[in-house]
Formats: C-alpha cells, structure tokens, sequence
C-alpha cells in the first residue's frame, strides 16, 4: 500500500482526466481493515461533506484514532465551522490583507473578494503568504476565503471547498498545489505515548541571531528523555498541529507582531503549558511598558524618558548628550541607537518615528559588560557578565562582520554574583510573572541599574550553561513538569 491516500466520496468524484493517485473511496477506509491496521499511513481527506458526523467528518476522526497523519484533522474542520475561533486566529493575517487590497488604485471598488488556496497555494502572487499562514492555522486541502471590505479590507469568511466545485483551471491549480504538497515530507505520526509529557520547542533554523544554538536545542531533547518527556523541535509551519502537545517552549526571538506571538496564544488557548506565555511577551517585549512599570515600583533604571514628536527636545533637556534612543520592540541590540548632538538626536528619532508613535529616550551608561542574570519561576537560575562587542558600546555590533560582532562572555555561579545584582534582577522579573526571564542590569559608581527584562534569554550551549551544564537544560524542563502535573491534579 503506498504511505499516502487521496479520500474521496463517491468514486464518480475522481474525473476519467485526473491524475493517477492512490485514490480511496470513504467507505472504503472506514470498514475495510487494511486500512485500519496500517499506521503509517498520510491520509487527504477530499470528501464532499464534512459536516459534523458525515462520512467525511468521520474519516478525519477515525484517521486521527488510527495514529495517521490526515488532513484536514477534527479540530480544523470544527474551527473552520466556527468564526468565533477561527476569528482569533487571523487578526494578524487581517493586517496584511488590509495592506495589499488597500493598495488597489481609488475609484469604484468591491466590497467582497474571494480567493482558493490549494495546499497554501494561491493564483494572487501578492496574496502568497497570507494564503501560506492561512494554511499554517488551518490545514484543509482546498478552502475559500471570503473577504470583505469595511473600514478596511478583513478576512469574513472561510469555507471548505470540494474536488467536485473546482473549475478546470481550479483543478489544474489544485493538482499542482498538491504534488509539491506531497513531495514535503511529513513528520513521523505520534505512536503510542512512551513519555509522560509531549513537549514542542519552536525554533527558526534560519534565525540570524537565535536565543538557543543548535547544542542548546540538542541538550533540551537530552534533558526531556532523562525526565520523561518527548522533546519535538518544530517551525513555523506546525502551528496546525500544535495541539498535539502538551507544552510549548519558545526558543525563537518573539515579537508581538509576529508568528511567535500567535504560536504562544494559541498554546494558552488549548490548555497548555508555555514559556514566554502572551501575557510575558506583551509585557517584555515592549520597552515603553517596562520603563513605566519600573519606574511605578521604584526599581533604578538610568534616566529615561517616554518621547513623541511634540516633545522629543525633552531628551535633550532632561537627559543630555550622548541619549540612548530605543523603538519599543527592539531584541538584541536591535532599533538601539545613540545620538551625540541635537542633528543625530532629529535624524535618528525621524526615522524611528515611522515605525512607532512612541520612542524612549534613556541615559548613556557606558560599562565595559552588563549583567544577565536568568531567572525561572521567580528563582535566580544562572548569571552572565556580556562584554561590549569590540570597539563598540553594545554587545551586539549589527555593523560589523564575523568575530568583532558580538563581545565575549564570563558565566558565574550565583553565589558568586554581587547579592545586589540578584535581588535587583528578581525584584524587576517578579513583576512580569513566574516565567523564564533574563534581566539586563548595568552595574555603576552609582549603583546597580536595570536595562530591561528579556521574556525570550539566551540560552546557548557553551554560554549560559558554562556552570550547571546540563543541569540548566534539566532544570528548565523540570518546571515543565512541575507545571503539567499541577494542571493534571486540578
């Protein structure tokens, strides 16, 4: 038996002119056994109907029970049934469908648009990666998409499609769509449960700068087995399947505006265990946020200031030159920029401007390192001393080029670090929640001052675990587990 079949409902649904698949009618799979004791079998569920227990919602169903892989799975079919959930799930992608459509030139325009994606695929080039994301949270094989037009263009409807509603230039697109579809290889189906826990790491091989290093990701997976959980590294990609997991721990650089972000609020949504969780990134990732609540609770921070247009000569007069100027959401020396004199402070804040309405403003604190210290369920777990990359005043020079990038490192013990360090890092973290946090600190004549708190901190090998070693990595999980068996007894 070939490791995929293409369902179909009635046999007269696959026309004399298509191409050859492996090609099952529903009743077929659903009463013969072959295809019950087949288990490593990718199933495509092309039926008709998938209304709620139809034939083709059954064939998703026994699918699922069966440990194949298929799609569309139940839940999808139950979240494209309902705008409520689906509704929660495309608030980005409504963005960018506003961006694009609201690009069509003035005059006399629709007000509702349609759209069918094939496996990800769409005719639209320009709507290649809203259909791609679409896929990415639903994963049905053909659907439509409705869109329509308020005060700006959103997505108002998506709807399963059947083989049988195609046109002939739909079917061609579709059979296209699929091939490539087919040629992706799909992950192992999850066999009989060996772990007590499930566990996915979202990561972005590609990341330029990513908090983990392949050696970290590697000793999770190590660490997750001693402990008796199994350890997935997953993409972007799986956000369909990410229900199949217990926990979820984010080691890509997060940003509200951002797949992470909805990664992180889908895993609250389906019960389950998540470090950063949404509230966190929020909260983190947002400089003007954090330089309020610090302030609010009277934890020392250099001298910073909030800017607007209207009053962005305060930095000059409150502050003085050289001002370090930050966009909120900047990550790892990103959007960080200082300004020397008035015309830098005006050139930098123009441009900074276009991307935020808001811009803060904080004193430049020139130290040869700054601290991190890590902190998990509000208890200090490693600390770091970053130098200042090499003839630079960040540890991250996005400038230059190979070694003289980034500073180097000294890890510490905790007991080893100056108490105040310690109590000040906790202090600021214990304010965002219990998760995992790094807090930045800078320590001066004049005392000990905190940069900003990190939801998402480096954890590389070699780096961050230099004194527990894998005991970092064992750690971390174990408060997984703490977590997971804490939401099992409630």
């Amino acid at each position: 038996m070939s490791d995929h079949i293409l369902l179909i409902e009635q046999a007269e649904d696959w026309k004399p002119h298509f191409p050859r698949y492996p090609v099952v009618v529903a009743r077929d799979y659903l009463t013969q056994p072959e295809y019950s004791s087949h288990t490593m079998l990718r199933v495509i569920n092309l039926c008709r109907s998938m209304r709620y227990l139809s034939e083709g919602y059954y064939c998703s169903l026994l699918a699922e029970a069966r440990s194949h892989k298929v799609i569309p799975s139940v839940r999808t079919l139950q979240d494209l049934s309902r705008k409520s959930i689906y509704s929660l799930d495309t608030e980005d992608i409504d963005r960018k469908v506003a961006k694009i459509l609201g690009r069509k030139k003035a005059g006399l325009q629709p007000t509702m648009l349609e759209m069918t994606v094939f496996f990800g695929q769409c005719a639209p080039k320009e709507m290649q990666e809203i259909a791609q994301q679409l896929f990415a949270s639903f994963r049905a094989p053909l659907f439509k998409v409705e869109f329509k037009r308020g005060d700006q263009w959103r997505i108002n409807a998506l709807k399963p499609l059947s083989l049988n509603a195609l046109t002939p230039e739909q079917e061609n697109d579709f059979f296209q769509a699929l091939e490539v579809y087919l040629k992706r290889p799909w992950r192992k189906p999850r066999g009989a449960r060996n772990y007590r826990y499930d566990l996915a790491i979202l990561h972005n091989p590609q990341e330029d700068l990513p908090p983990s290093n392949k050696g970290a990701l590697n000793q999770f997976v190590k660490a997750g087995r001693a402990l008796g959980i199994e350890v997935d590294l997953i993409d972007r990609r799986d956000f369909g399947r990410l229900a199949e997991y217990d926990a979820l721990l984010i080691r890509e650089t997060t940003r509200i505006d951002h797949y992470t972000y909805r990664f992180a609020r889908k895993a609250v949504s389906e019960g389950m265990v998540v470090i950063d969780d949404p509230d966190s990134i929020l909260k983190c990732t947002n400089k003007v946020y954090l330089a309020e609540l610090l302030a609010s609770h009277k934890i020392p921070t250099p001298k910073t200031l909030v800017l607007s247009k209207d009053n962005l000569l305060n930095a000059e007069e409150w502050i003085g030159y050289p001002v370090v100027l930050k966009i909120p959401d900047g990550s790892f020396s990103r959007g960080v920029f200082k300004a020397e004199n008035r015309q830098e402070l005006l050139d930098i804040a123009k441009r900074l401007f276009k991307e935020s309405d808001l811009i803060l403003a904080q004193e430049f604190v020139y130290t040869e390192f700054d601290w991190r210290v890590g902190i998990l369920n509000k208890q200090p777990l490693y600390a770091c001393q970053y130098l200042m990359s090499k003839q630079h005043w960040q540890i991250v020079n996005h400038q230059a080029k190979g070694d003289d990038r980034q500073g180097g490192f000294k890890t510490f013990a905790i007991e080893d670090v100056p108490p105040v360090v310690v109590k000040t890092a906790l202090r600021a973290a214990n304010l965002i929640g219990d998760g995992l946090y790094g807090v930045d600190l800078k320590q001066t004549p004049k005392g000990i001052v905190v940069i900003e708190v990190n939801d998402n901190p480096n954890l590389d090998a070699g780096v961050e675990d230099s004194i527990l070693k894998e005991e970092l990595y064992r750690r971390i999980l174990s408060d997984f587990v703490r977590r997971l068996d804490h939401l099992k007894r409630r």
